[in-house]
């Protein structure tokens, strides 16, 4: 018997953004240099080798977000104990919706995402750092 999903991404995005802040790429580049921001890529590694990220972003694989998160967990990571804000973006701005939304279901406050993504930060013209592939 095939599956029967009831809610789509389409749904779950929307929720997440009824949720949470969701702020424009030219508020993200107004942010970009805040000291009280941290601008969190969820993007897949393999997306930063083609695309490059936000200088000053930390990288934080959608994965193993609520694992770094988590004080409690063993792969927790002390970027996340700050009094910052955390802005969420990925390639789009669909990934990140649902990252901010877990993050703050979480705990963790506050937080946003950013619409458009990478995408749309590319396409307003804002730095861009190549990332090496480790070897």
């Amino acid at each position: 018997m095939a599956q029967i999903i009831t809610t789509g991404y389409k749904a779950l995005c929307a929720a997440a953004e009824e949720e949470i802040e969701t702020i424009t790429v030219e508020q993200a580049l107004a942010v970009k240099d805040d000291d009280d921001v941290v601008i969190i890529d969820i993007r897949d590694i393999r997306e930063l080798w083609r695309e490059g990220r936000i200088p000053g972003s930390v990288h934080v694989p959608r994965g193993m977000l609520e694992f770094w998160i988590d004080p409690e967990s063993p792969y927790y990571k002390d970027v996340f104990n700050q009094d910052k804000k955390y802005v969420f973006h990925c390639a789009g701005g669909l990934r990140s919706a649902l990252a901010a939304q877990a993050a703050h279901n979480m705990g963790l406050a506050p937080v946003c995402h950013v619409a458009k993504g990478f995408a749309g930060w590319k396409a307003a013209g804002g730095p861009i750092e190549e990332v090496e592939r480790k070897k």
